[in-house]
């Protein structure tokens, strides 16, 4: 538990500093560093999604229903960043994305620290 929950929390630390400067790259034009970090981004995506899967399987049985709401809502995040990340790529409006993006980010924070695995911040 201890391993597979700090890998979590590095994996998703890691993808939220890649996600951040490569939006700031991306404001200062830097469109071939912004795809470089764009993949790094998607690797992230990825070990986020199994070091949250492999806690979620193994700890199902405590308040599922809030582990399983917390899977959901990191999807969504993850989903909310990538449709963040092409649109800003296609100069489309943002907004809609951005506070969905924040939205499911809070959830998703409020429940992780709430619950009984990893660090309690926050009582749930």
């Amino acid at each position: 538990m201890f391993y597979t929950t700090h890998s979590h929390i590095f994996t998703w630390v890691v993808a939220i500093v890649l996600f951040i400067a490569a939006v700031s790259l991306f404001k200062k034009g830097m469109a071939k560093q912004v795809k470089i970090l764009h993949m790094a981004l998607r690797l992230f995506y990825i070990l986020i999604i199994i070091t949250g899967g492999i806690l979620f399987f193994q700890f199902a049985g405590i308040n599922h229903m809030l582990y399983g709401l917390k899977f959901v809502s990191g999807l969504a995040v993850i989903s909310f960043s990538e449709m963040y990340m092409i649109r800003m790529k296609k100069g489309k409006p943002l907004n809609g994305m951005l506070i969905g993006l924040v939205v499911s980010l809070l959830v998703t924070l409020y429940l992780g620290f709430g619950l009984p695995i990893g660090f309690n911040f926050l009582p749930l």
